[in-house]
């Protein structure tokens, strides 16, 4: 890491100073902002990905293909774990001080008028990606997808949506076709789309969208067997795999059952065969739709299609079923956040965990995320539970989740982490769960990081 550029921590007080005014949804001030900059974000080839989960993982994966392939890549994602740089990356490293400086300074001070938080760290990420000459960003959506800053993207290479479920729904509306529609929003006349498995409600909306918008073609991941109820990435099926996936189709499960290794089949006989570098039966699905957005740019860069694997298999998402070994034990760290993350964390528990005699589960969460639901999810996979008090919004009481499943409602989430590992026995595991922010905060003293502030945006 660079050293500290001269005016840098000005900027990031002047930046966190805008927190408050939360996230503000509309396109013009960015749009504003981005055509006294010279309009950076048309001068960079972009991939625009929206989704209730998954949106993250899916980036790092189509990023390190790309990066694999010997591209120069940008990849822009948000909240930070640790710091700022991290939102901001450039082939693969958060940006360095003076780079972030000169793109801080343009989004706080060369614009005609005052950007709110998210807004002022998008557009230095497009400032940031034109001075680096990116080949390709890939680009995360921050909520929802219509009017979302990032969507000022007027003809991106591809866009994806990788999943719908419930989360956000004062801002996105209060039901699955709703939010689809929303996030939806990123599709663009011309350009191609790959969707993650998706409910037939928000398909449904989606597909209006996409046909309105004159959106390019559609491409759907499906898993091998749609009969296993929710089973995230069955087998894949002798009959499935051998006659491949049909037009329109990306088919995704595990080469072997039980094992790690995934199999995606794709349009055209397209196939391969990975162990994914990213963790969970869940990630099968991402992947899917991350070999989707590489084959869509395959047109553009063929490197891309030959470096899949490679990039498949190296792509990191820090935590993301993270798994960081301590002096005292073994600590697991996911960012689940809603109902749908919890449940995919409870089955990489169930499939891989130590069992809940073995388990301790230190859980904070947001007051507006559905907290009993996810900690329904999570309690009976953990023996011992520890409630704590994330950093940011406002967070769940520490005594209505204690009346859901009985815990110890210790509030600092450094003294709950010290306290499940001192009674953690050998081989026991640690899960840190229920909010990012809560996330972030254990990662950074456990790998003796210093942290900036923690802003729930």
């Amino acid at each position: 890491m660079t050293s500290a550029a001269p005016r840098l921590p000005a900027l990031l007080e002047a930046l966190g100073q805008r927190a408050p005014r939360g996230m503000v949804l509309g396109l013009d001030r960015v749009r504003e902002a981005l055509a006294a900059l010279g309009d950076p974000h048309a001068a960079v080839p972009a991939v625009h990905v929206a989704g209730t989960n998954g949106k993250g993982s899916v980036c790092a994966m189509v990023e390190s293909a790309a990066r694999a392939a010997g591209l120069r890549t940008g990849l822009y994602t948000s909240p930070h774990l640790s710091r700022f740089a991290e939102r901001i990356r450039v082939e693969g490293e958060p940006i360095g001080d003076a780079a972030l400086e000169r793109a801080l300074s343009a989004a706080l001070t060369q614009v005609p008028s005052p950007l709110t938080f998210f807004e002022a760290l998008t557009v230095a990420a497009f400032v940031a990606f034109r001075d680096a000459q990116v080949d390709l960003a890939v680009l995360e959506v921050g909520l929802g997808g219509r009017l979302d800053a990032t969507n000022v993207l007027a003809a991106p290479l591809c866009t994806a949506i990788t999943s719908i479920a419930f989360d956000h729904e004062a801002m996105l509306g209060p039901t699955l076709a709703d939010i689809a529609r929303e996030k939806a929003g990123i599709l663009k006349r011309g350009a191609p789309v790959v969707l993650g498995p998706l409910s037939p409600e928000a398909d449904a909306a989606i597909e209006a969208v996409a046909q309105a918008a004159h959106a390019g073609p559609r491409l759907r991941v499906t898993r091998a067997d749609d009969d296993a109820e929710g089973d995230a990435a069955p087998h894949l099926g002798a009959t499935r795999a051998g006659g491949g996936a049909r037009a329109g189709e990306i088919v995704v499960g595990r080469a072997q059952a039980g094992g790690r290794a995934v199999h995606i089949a794709g349009p055209g006989g397209r196939a391969l065969e990975v162990a994914l570098g990213l963790r969970g039966a869940h990630q099968a699905e991402n992947a899917g739709v991350a070999c989707g957005v590489a084959w869509q740019l395959a047109d553009r860069w063929p490197e891309i299609e030959r470096a899949l694997p490679v990039g498949l298999a190296g792509a990191r998402w820090p935590g993301r079923l993270e798994r960081i070994e301590t002096s005292a034990g073994r600590v697991l760290l996911d960012c689940a956040h809603n109902p749908h993350g919890a449940q995919a964390l409870a089955a990489w528990l169930d499939e891989e965990g130590p069992g809940a005699a073995h388990t301790a589960l230190v859980f904070g969460v947001m007051a507006d995320k559905g907290w009993g639901e996810m900690l329904q999810t999570l309690a009976p996979r953990a023996q011992r539970r520890f409630y704590v008090t994330p950093k940011g919004r406002d967070a769940a009481p520490l005594e209505a989740l204690r009346a859901i499943a009985p815990g110890e409602p210790i509030g600092d989430p450094h003294a709950a982490v010290a306290r499940a590992l001192e009674g953690s026995p050998p081989g026991g595991l640690v899960v840190v769960a229920g909010s990012i922010y809560l996330v972030g905060e254990v990662r950074s003293a456990l790998l003796g990081v210093t942290p900036d502030p923690t802003v729930a945006l």
